[in-house]
């Protein structure tokens, strides 16, 4: 038979076959929103980590509400955990709990462990900040069991540090200490120097409130250690201080005007003059108290001349005042007049 006149033979390839069906359709359309729902929770991570708070806020609002579109529970739950979390950072402990709940029942609902975990965790840490130790103490044991289950050393590590937390605030430190012990140990074998040096601070405190100075001093030392390899000035001047203030009570004057000396030396070299002022003072005072009188002038002096230098004219009476008194006290009656 002949074929018509331009007829080209083809391979025939049936139209179901040319174009995507109506449900493959629909899922890609879902495999992208997914995947920008993915990407919008990643960049909401970085901007958490950066302490972008408020425009992390925004990013993972709009992950929720893209995971929520292709009701994707599991990124819904991991969604409203982060929301949580950023609340928290803002001091908003109610919105951070709301959110955190909801959490929890996803996660719950799906068998999340992880973000289950996640969620208790930071319900204790907004109940620990709304004076509710109780129920903090109770959010946390249960992160801690499930942190423990799926072998989650971090998490682990982490609830046993808010657990002591959260005992210290009813009053418990030996309880506190405990925890704080078992987080340190895991810190050190995980290597996390962020977490032991937190750990420590917290370790140092407890032991200051339960008036144990000389366990205070031993891990104040120990936090010092890790901070100066950070280079943080600023947070090596507080220890500094903490330090100094410690054993000045125990009576070790040595090493109180050893640290408030390299105090002294932080704060002059980040032209950070009320913390120079205030190490001036207390070398002073350390100097009257062991019989120094002589080297304690020199520090007045010195905070005379800053209080001159900075215009401060409160602070400036006040530190003539204070070398009236030394002078007095040494009999340099002349020399007290001056002022």
């Amino acid at each position: 038979m002949p074929k018509p006149s331009g007829y080209q033979q083809e391979t025939f390839v049936p139209a179901q076959e040319t174009a995507l069906q109506p449900e493959e359709n629909a899922e890609a359309v879902a495999n992208q929103a997914r995947a920008r729902a993915d990407s919008l929770f990643e960049k909401g991570v970085e901007q958490h980590q950066s302490r972008e708070f408020k425009v992390a806020l925004q990013t993972f609002q709009q992950a929720l509400a893209g995971y929520r579109q292709v009701q994707d529970l599991q990124g819904e739950g991991k969604s409203l955990n982060s929301l949580g979390l950023v609340y928290y950072a803002l001091g908003k402990y109610d919105e951070a709990i709301a959110h955190s709940q909801l959490s929890l029942a996803i996660a719950r609902q799906i068998a999340d462990r992880r973000t289950e975990r996640q969620a208790l965790g930071n319900l204790g840490n907004a109940y620990r900040h709304l004076n509710d130790p109780v129920r903090a103490i109770d959010c946390k044991q249960q992160s801690l069991n499930i942190a423990r289950e799926i072998r989650d050393q971090r998490g682990e590590m982490a609830a046993l540090n808010n657990l002591g937390m959260a005992y210290k605030v009813l009053g418990d430190c030996k309880t506190a200490i405990a925890y704080y012990e078992q987080s340190l140990t895991l810190a050190q074998t995980l290597q996390d120097r962020q977490v032991e040096a937190q750990v420590l601070r917290n370790l140092g405190n407890a032991y200051h409130s339960l008036a144990d100075y000389a366990k205070t001093v031993e891990y104040y030392e120990r936090l010092l250690t890790i901070i100066r390899r950070s280079g943080d000035l600023q947070v090596e001047s507080q220890i500094l201080k903490n330090l100094a203030s410690v054993c000045f009570t125990l009576g070790d004057h040595r090493k109180a005007i050893t640290y408030h000396q390299q105090r002294l030396a932080i704060a002059r070299a980040l032209q950070d003059h009320p913390n120079e002022e205030q190490a001036l003072e207390s070398l002073g005072i350390i100097h009257e108290t062991i019989g120094d009188p002589g080297r304690a002038i020199e520090y007045y002096e010195q905070r005379l001349m800053l209080a001159k230098t900075t215009c401060d004219q409160k602070l400036e009476k006040q530190a003539i005042a204070t070398l009236k008194t030394a002078y007095c006290a040494i009999g340099d009656y002349v020399r007290a007049n001056l002022y």
